[in-house]
C-alpha cells in the first residue's frame, strides 16, 4: 500500500533565517515556524492559545530566497516532508530532531524592494537574531548541521 508524507504549514518566522553553504557552495536555510491554534477551554469557557514549533529546511535557490527575503515575524507557507534526524551528542547521548524538508514555500506579506533589504541591515540584524534565538531555544542549539543527501 502506498503512504504520504506530506506536511502543510502557515506561521511566523520565530528569528531570521540561518543560511549556511556546503563545500559545493549550495545553500542550506533553517527557519523555525511558529503556528498557533485557538480553541475554548470546556470547563472554564476562557480562550486558550498553543503554540506549536517547527524547524524547516530549504535548500538551494529557494533557501537563498529565504535568507534574503524572509525576516522574524514574517507570515508563510510551507509544503514539505517529516524528517527524523539521530546523532550521538558529546555526552554520549543519542538526540533526535524532527525537521521538515520544505519542497514548496510561498511569503504571505509583501516582498521588501532590493533598497528596503538594503536599508535594513540584514548583517546587523543577524547578529542581533543570533543572541536573542539562544534564549528563545537552547534545545535545538544543539542539533548538528544538515548536509544535503
Amino acid at each position: 500500500m502506498p503512504s504520504l508524507n506530506r506536511v502543510t504549514l502557515i506561521g511566523h518566522l520565530g528569528a531570521d533565517p540561518e543560511v549556511r553553504y556546503t563545500q559545493n557552495r549550495e545553500a542550506i536555510a533553517t527557519i523555525r515556524i511558529a503556528t498557533t491554534e485557538i480553541s475554548k477551554d470546556k470547563s472554564s469557557g476562557e480562550r486558550k492559545e498553543t503554540t506549536e514549533w517547527h524547524r524547516v529546511i530549504f535548500f538551494n535557490r529557494t533557501a537563498e530566497v529565504v535568507g534574503e527575503y524572509l525576516r522574524k515575524g514574517s507570515p508563510i507557507y510551507v509544503e514539505g516532508r517529516i524528517q527524523t534526524r539521530k546523532w550521538r551528542d558529546s555526552a554520549g547521548q543519542d538526540r533526535y530532531v524532527v525537521e521538515i524538508i520544505a519542497s514548496q514555500m510561498q511569503m504571505l506579506d509583501a516582498r521588501p524592494s532590493a533598497k528596503d533589504a538594503k536599508a535594513s541591515g540584514s548583517i546587523s540584524r543577524r547578529a542581533d537574531a543570533a543572541a536573542s534565538d539562544q534564549a528563545i531555544s537552547s534545545a535545538v542549539d544543539d542539533v548538528p548541521a544538515m548536509e544535503p543527501f
